[in-house]
Formats: structure tokens, sequence, C-alpha cells
């Protein structure tokens, strides 16, 4: 699958893969830099469905002090509309609590309060917190990504994101990105695929 829109350059290839460039980050297929993944970012890879080719999910490392989208877009050259961002939900109903991930291009905001909360069967709903979302991800706040969550949370994915070819999203550290394609996005566990749950800012 390709880098639409963005810049892609092969930097030297071994077997079925190769390096690539996205605006400025160069990357190269994740598992061969499990040093760049969370824990459980990497389980999950290890995991993943064997139909998926390893150039479907890239990993770059990059300066921690830049992992927020705008610093990090800006730096590495890196389009808003080919990144996205996941933010964690703290959903209640009925004395029922639960977290649930929501992936949306970095263009957009995510509609928390209608298609997400309709969607999950929520009666009160809001971003978690910083600590409740790092707590409950085993991730780095500025890193958390969709791949790697825990087994039951819902995971809300905007139409506009998983269209893509691809986009950049947390590895799970502030130290670095991966890029993975919209078509492998869609496939994570317990993925739901929402038309415009992205909407504009």
């Amino acid at each position: 699958m390709g880098t639409k829109g963005a810049r892609r350059q092969t930097k030297r290839r071994d077997g079925d893969t190769e390096r690539v460039n996205v605006g400025r980050l160069e990357l190269e297929p994740a598992l061969r830099r499990r040093d760049l993944l969370a824990p459980s970012v990497a389980a999950a890879l290890d995991r993943w469905d064997a139909s998926l080719s390893p150039r479907d999910v890239l990993v770059a490392e990059i300066d921690p002090d830049l992992a927020d989208k705008r610093a990090f877009c800006e730096r590495y050259g890196v389009g808003l509309e080919q990144s996205a961002n996941c933010v964690i939900l703290a959903a209640r109903r009925e004395g029922r609590a639960w977290f649930a991930a929501c992936v949306v291009l970095a263009t957009t905001r995510a509609d928390v309060n209608g298609i997400a909360k309709r969607h999950l069967g929520a009666s009160k709903i809001s971003f978690a917190t910083m600590e409740a979302a790092v707590e409950a991800s085993g991730m780095e706040y500025g890193g958390i990504t969709p791949l790697g969550l825990p087994a039951d949370w819902p995971i809300l994915i905007d139409e506009a994101a998983a269209a893509t070819d691809g986009v950049v999203v947390g590895s799970g550290l502030r130290r670095s990105k991966i890029w993975l394609s919209g078509a492998a996005l869609a496939l994570l566990p317990n993925a739901a695929v929402l038309a415009s749950l992205g909407r504009a800012p």
C-alpha cells in the first residue's frame, strides 16, 4: 500500500520490505525495531493478521520533546491530514464505567458527545484524564496508539482515517511514531469504522 499524498522514497530493500520516507520521517518495518514500540504494541503486532504485509505497519524514531501532534508535524514535515489522533474516552452507564479509544484525522475533532456516545451506548462520556489514560492503556502520554490497547476496549475509527492509504499515529512511546495503512486500522480487534466520527474543528 502506498503513502498517498506523502513523499515516499525507497531507502533499502530487504526481502519484501523497504524503508520509506513520509515527510522527513524515515520509516522501517515496526517489528524490526521493537525498541521503538511499547511492549503491548509489539505483542499486538506479533498477533497481527497474517494477511497483512510488513509494509502495513512501519515505525520511525523521533525527538520525544516533539511528540505532540502540531510540533511533530512541523518538525518532521508530515501534514496534519497524514496524521491521526488516538484519544481515550471514559464512558459510563448505570453504574458501569469503561474506556474506549477514538481515532480521527488530525485535521478533525472527534464527535464525542454525539456519534461516539451513541455508538458506545453511554449515558455519560468524556475524555479520560491524562493520568487515567496512561494508567489504563499502559502507554506514554503523547504516544497513545490504537494498537496494543486492552482487549476489551472498543476502538472507534473515523471512516476518513480508515479510507487513507496510511496515517501516522503513536507507538505507545513518545520517542517514536508508527505509520499504518487505513486498512490495517479497520482490522484492529474491536474496531468499528464510523461515518462522520471526525468533525471539522
